[in-house]
């Protein structure tokens, strides 16, 4: 209970100083422009603060209309992850099959579709188990397997993929 209680003044005067005014130059919002292997840099006034950006090729799908917008219209072909929160084989393929993607720089991305989510995509691809990946290029499924792969399978099955 003490502790908490120090903490919570140790919080309070610290969210209660303002900082001097003139010692740092103010922090400006830039619209990301993204590219893989991007590095953004900030520098201020009064010391240099550097900012990387890791730009993601991996993103999790919303709806329908996002997964047609950003998945099925992609001119990138598109691995998707089909996975669920409960899934244990899926939270071992999901960081593998990412770290694969990322290492493409750019040449494919990754789109993760929870089933529990969207079951009427996990249906319209006829998803039976998970992890299920499909490979789809320009709108089409041109590739699938279902379970666990290790590194090299993943790697093959992207280059597959690319051509």
């Amino acid at each position: 209970m003490a502790q908490r209680l120090l903490l919570r003044r140790f919080l309070s005067s610290i969210i209660s100083r303002k900082p001097p005014q003139g010692r740092w130059a103010p922090l400006t919002h830039r619209a990301p422009q993204c590219s893989p292997g991007d590095l953004t840099v900030t520098p201020s006034q009064a010391r240099s603060i550097y900012i990387t950006r890791v730009c993601t090729t991996t993103f999790n799908i919303q709806d329908g209309p996002d997964f047609q917008d950003r998945v099925v219209n992609s001119e990138t072909p598109v691995v998707v992850d089909f996975h669920a929160q409960w899934c244990g084989p899926c939270k071992i393929l999901g960081p593998r099959l990412e770290k694969v993607v990322a290492k493409q720089h750019g040449k494919v991305v990754m789109a993760k579709v929870d089933i529990d989510d969207h079951t009427d995509l996990a249906l319209e691809y006829e998803v039976s188990a998970v992890p299920t990946v499909l490979a789809i290029k320009n709108g089409d499924v041109v590739d699938k397997f279902v379970g666990i792969k290790d590194e090299d399978q993943l790697e093959a099955f992207l280059k597959k993929l690319i051509g």
